[in-house]
């Protein structure tokens, strides 16, 4: 028996076609005693539609408001997959990032979580349930949604896969795991089998996307390990941990970060002083 967190992201739930697939796919690799709580996102571009819509109404579309319109958009994904389980024929639950015990600061757009207290998801699953709940928000102490900016999502799995002391969080994304260095840029990128908390948390400040650093951090404060896999493929991913397993993966450099968004400016010709 296994207690794991999987995290599915926005363009993995795009559709209803693209939730039954995830559906599906759970079933399939789910043994019959263990017990699996789902993270995700908005559908698709929600999350930006939700903003292009605020931005109709008002000319400052952040703080509280703004973080009760957003937060609803993983509130449909958690409803429609839970659904999409018991149409196939599992009990699911569906929870919000408040029932699922995740307190937050109070600083609107960009909270961090405080704690998390996965009570209601313990009994969720022991009612034979699998839980669904919506990444990207916490609760501050006086009740109001807060949404956890950019990552959010990947930050709420790893935390609650901390809380709840989960065997293993998976972050399922579009690539098959943490490459050497984008594969896109460098042919002769390779996926790496184990990398540290430290190393990724490295790579992940310096441009790497395939993680958050926040997300990163609750792993390595909790110590539960993360499997980062392809959604589209059930091949063996990248797993980030305290430290390796496997002596050859030892390298002298781990990974090549790169950042497209950053310019460098230099001044020739200034004399050194003030």
């Amino acid at each position: 028996m296994a207690l794991i967190v999987k995290k599915f992201g926005g363009s993995s739930v795009a559709t209803p076609e693209k939730i039954f697939n995830i559906v599906d796919r759970v079933l399939r690799e789910k043994k019959e005693d263990d017990k699996v709580v789902i993270v995700v996102s908005a559908m698709g571009d929600t999350t930006d539609d939700l903003v292009a819509l605020a931005k109709e109404v008002t000319s400052k579309p952040y703080g509280r408001e703004m973080d009760r319109l957003l937060s609803t958009g993983e509130q449909v994904t958690i409803a429609l997959m839970a659904m999409a389980f018991n149409e196939r024929g599992h009990k699911a639950m569906s929870l919000t990032g408040d029932q699922a015990g995740i307190t937050s600061t109070d600083t609107f757009n960009k909270g961090r979580i405080l704690g998390v207290d996965p009570n209601r998801v313990f009994e969720a699953l022991d009612e034979g349930n699998i839980v669904v709940v919506a990444g990207f928000q916490g609760i501050t102490e006086y009740g109001d949604m807060v949404t956890l900016g950019r990552g959010g999502s990947d930050t709420t799995a790893v935390a609650l896969a901390g809380a709840m002391k989960a065997d293993v969080c998976e972050i399922f994304t579009d690539v098959e795991g943490v490459y050497s260095t984008d594969p896109r840029v460098a042919k002769e990128a390779f996926k790496l089998e184990e990398v540290t908390y430290g190393e990724m948390l490295e790579m992940a400040r310096l441009g790497a996307g395939v993680m958050q650093p926040r997300a990163v951090e609750m792993g390595f404060r909790y110590g539960v390990p993360i499997h980062v896999r392809s959604t589209f493929s059930d091949n063996t991913g990248t797993i980030i941990r305290e430290d390796y397993t496997v002596e050859a993966n030892k390298h002298v450099i781990t990974g090549v970060a790169d950042d497209t968004n950053t310019a460098k400016v230099a001044l020739v010709g200034v004399e050194n002083k003030p």
